[in-house]
């Protein structure tokens, strides 16, 4: 703003003192050209002037207000001839046509105000005293041509105090101008700055609130996932110790009614039917053996979770005959809790045994990576997949309540899962993901 005001001041103050400069030339020259055109007009056939007419502008010079505040003149010829001047010295002397006298002859008035450079205004110059140098054209009073240039220069004091006060007036205008405006806009932007600084802290109260009730609601959810956790946990050991129960109490049982099935053989004379029982019997035994060692988990606490699913992966092939493709990459993960090792445990033994039920085994593949925090789990097949049409959440509830446990167990521990096609040919998948630091 500060830039501002001083430009359109300057400007302001030129175009004043342009504006008085020439309106004040333009009055002298009408009154000038009043008295000396008449006096003038033989210069258009000769370079001197009668002697007549030398007199009678000496007198309208000496000794009259005119003289008084036309401190001296000069009269001009297109070639830069002094034809009559004040000082005598420099009469039928040649000078440098300027360009205010050029454009004097073309039929302008032009008007300089304290600027006597030029070679000829040695003479004014040396009076010491403010001038208006006006330049005004003589026309020929028959014809209008231009015949000459009076040349005058005006005493200039008030003038110089005019245009002193109109340039402190100028400056004063366009400063208390700038001053009004500068203050309605600090007025505003003060306005505006509290109402930001207003919003800026309630804003800034509401992030505090925000990221209390966030870090509450974080502690909730880990603690709901530590719960969940737990849960599983005390799940899982619960299944073991049926699986423990079935094995030592049930099966074992059954296991003595058979060898007494046995001694019965030699004192029944039929055995058809006591074949058939002891048969039942047998299918029962390995009925509940299996659902003990479906139940049953191995000590998983100490082992590393790539030992743990290569230990699934290794039963299932002897148990089905199938082979199953197994990677694992977990260098620089932390260890995982108890609850995720479970988790990892039966999300593989569900996956394989859904493959092999479904896909016959068929690319049974198992993979298992740790990467930027987040720990991937992924089992596949190349078996027929799901059925055409099949929208991914019809495909999490196809293979039943397996999957549908398996989800739980993993979004209680805070991970995602996934179920649907291969991304690649023919087959199934399900996939999980799991935060390190959630396990």
């Amino acid at each position: 703003m500060v830039l501002a005001m001083i430009l359109i001041g300057n400007v302001v103050v030129a175009r004043i003192e342009e504006s008085v400069v020439r309106n004040t030339a333009y009055a002298t020259s009408q009154y000038m050209d009043s008295i000396i055109a008449p006096l003038s007009q033989d210069i258009a056939e000769t370079d001197d002037l009668p002697p007549g007419a030398r007199r009678a502008l000496d007198e309208v010079f000496n000794n009259t207000p005119l003289g008084d505040r036309v401190v001296s003149f000069k009269l001009w010829k297109p070639d830069g001839l002094v034809v009559e001047a004040s000082d005598k010295s420099i009469v039928g002397q040649h000078f440098a046509v300027t360009e205010n006298l050029t454009a004097a002859f073309r039929g302008e008035i032009r008007a300089d105000f304290e600027d006597l450079n030029d070679e000829e205004d040695q003479g004014e110059s040396a009076l010491g005293i403010p001038l208006l140098e006006i330049y005004s054209p003589i026309r020929e009073v028959w014809s209008g041509e231009v015949i000459g240039v009076a040349e005058f220069y005006a005493s200039a004091i008030q003038l110089e105090r005019d245009l002193a006060e109109a340039r402190r007036n100028s400056w004063l205008a366009v400063a208390l101008l700038f001053l009004a405006v500068g203050s309605l806009l600090f007025l505003i932007v003060l306005r505006g700055s509290r109402i930001i600084d207003r919003q800026r802290e309630t804003l800034t109260r509401q992030l505090d609130d925000l990221s209390a009730m966030s870090a509450n609601n974080t502690t909730l959810r880990q603690r709901v996932q530590q719960a969940a956790a737990r849960a599983s946990a005390m799940n899982d050991q619960a299944l073991r110790r049926i699986g423990a129960d079935l094995h030592d109490g049930p099966a074992q049982l059954l296991s003595f009614a058979a060898l007494r099935l046995d001694n019965l053989r030699d004192s029944v004379g039929d055995t058809a039917e006591l074949d058939a029982v002891e048969r039942a019997v047998k299918d029962a035994i390995r009925e509940v053996r299996s659902i003990s060692k479906g139940l049953s988990l191995p000590d998983i606490e100490a082992r590393s979770p790539c030992d743990i699913i290569r230990n699934v992966a290794e039963a299932h092939m002897v148990r089905t005959g199938t082979d199953v493709v197994l990677t694992c990459d977990m260098e620089g993960a932390a260890d995982l809790s108890e609850a995720a090792k479970i988790c990892l445990y039966r999300f593989v033994q569900e996956g394989l045994n859904n493959a092999w039920r479904y896909a016959s085994g068929i690319g049974q593949e198992v993979s298992l990576t740790a990467s930027q925090g987040v720990i991937r789990l992924r089992v596949a097949d190349r078996g027929p997949g799901f059925p055409d049409r099949m929208s991914p959440a019809e495909a999490s509830d196809f293979s039943g309540i397996g999957l549908s446990g398996l989800r739980d167990r993993v979004e209680s521990l805070g991970g995602t899962f996934k179920v649907g096609p291969r991304s690649e040919g023919p087959g199934a998948m399900i996939e999980m993901e799991l935060e390190a630091e959630a396990s």
